[in-house]
C-alpha cells in the first residue's frame, strides 16, 4: 500500500514540474489528466522556433479537450434525440 502513495506523490510532483516549467493553468493541468495526457511527454508538444505551426501547450490541451468531450456531449444528446422521435 505504501508504494501506490509514493508513486502517487510522484506523479503529482511531475504533474506540478510539468506545470511550472510549461507555464500551464490549473485549468489546463486537469484538462490534460481528463484527457489522459502524460506530463513527461510535454515536450514533444512544445512549438519550437522553426515549428511555427504548432500551437502552444495550453491552446493544444484545450482544443483536444473540446474537440473530444464536445463530441460525447452532442452524441448523448443525438441519441437522447434520436430515442424520443418514433
Amino acid at each position: 500500500m505504501p508504494k501506490k502513495k509514493k508513486k502517487k506523490k510522484i506523479s503529482d510532483e511531475i504533474w506540478a514540474l510539468a506545470k511550472t516549467k510549461n507555464h500551464l493553468s490549473a485549468r489546463h493541468i486537469e484538462m490534460a489528466k481528463k484527457l489522459g495526457m502524460n506530463p513527461k511527454k510535454f515536450g514533444s508538444l512544445v512549438p519550437n522556433k522553426s515549428e511555427p505551426w504548432k500551437k502552444p501547450l495550453g491552446q493544444f490541451i484545450e482544443s483536444c479537450y473540446y474537440k473530444r468531450f464536445e463530441k460525447q456531449q452532442s452524441r448523448k444528446k443525438n441519441g437522447k434525440h434520436n430515442e424520443e422521435t418514433p
